[in-house]
């Protein structure tokens, strides 16, 4: 099985890009959602370490927010809590699609948390900083501090494009992207 990561900025239309690969894909930050919404442990745990930030179940993603911008070891105390229980869904995707020729990782930290291995495939995905500025303010819950906060936790993006095997640009149109990946395809599965 091939496993191809999907790198890129906050906004870059990263998810928009490994959904169009038309292979498993597995999306941390949903994953992460239903988390939130569903397990209960993970709900006491956040609930034990962040009392005056966690109130009631199912967890709110603004309070989720506002324990991030408050403190910024907060953060460190929900990945703690968070970044196992996504680790174990992940090889529950994993072995549930071993048989799959290819696998996509939508991991916003993929590089970061070091879960990526030799032999796996990296793209980049490149978009105009005006044009993901301007898809961030759609966003339901923008926050533009909650975003650097984010940022802070990640490594440059240059360092991620250096890493990379492709590049997409993501001018955010179906045709360029198809025929990127369609080329992608090509060469990762000769």
């Amino acid at each position: 099985m091939i496993k191809v990561g999907i790198l890129g900025d906050i906004g870059s239309g990263k998810s928009y890009v490994a959904n169009s690969f038309g292979y498993p894909v597995f999306n941390a930050d949903y994953e992460v959602a239903k988390l939130y919404k569903k397990e209960k442990k993970i709900f006491h745990k956040l609930k034990k370490k962040l009392p005056n930030y966690i109130f009631s179940f199912p967890i709110k993603k603004q309070e989720i927010s506002k324990a991030i911008l408050s403190k910024n070891l907060n953060l460190k105390k929900i990945v703690k809590i968070v970044h196992p229980e996504i680790q174990k869904k992940l090889k529950i995707f994993i072995n549930r699609n071993k048989n799959k020729k290819l696998v996509i990782l939508d991991i916003p930290l993929l590089l970061e948390n070091k879960i990526n291995h030799k032999g796996d495939i990296l793209i980049f995905v490149q978009s105009n900083k005006l044009e993901i500025l301007k898809r961030l303010k759609k966003r339901e819950n923008y926050n533009i501090k909650l975003i650097n906060k984010f940022k802070k936790i990640q490594l440059p993006l240059d360092y991620k494009k250096n890493k990379s095997d492709f590049i997409i640009k993501n001018n955010f149109t179906k045709k360029s992207l198809k025929k990127s990946i369609k080329l992608i395809l090509k060469k990762i599965l000769k």
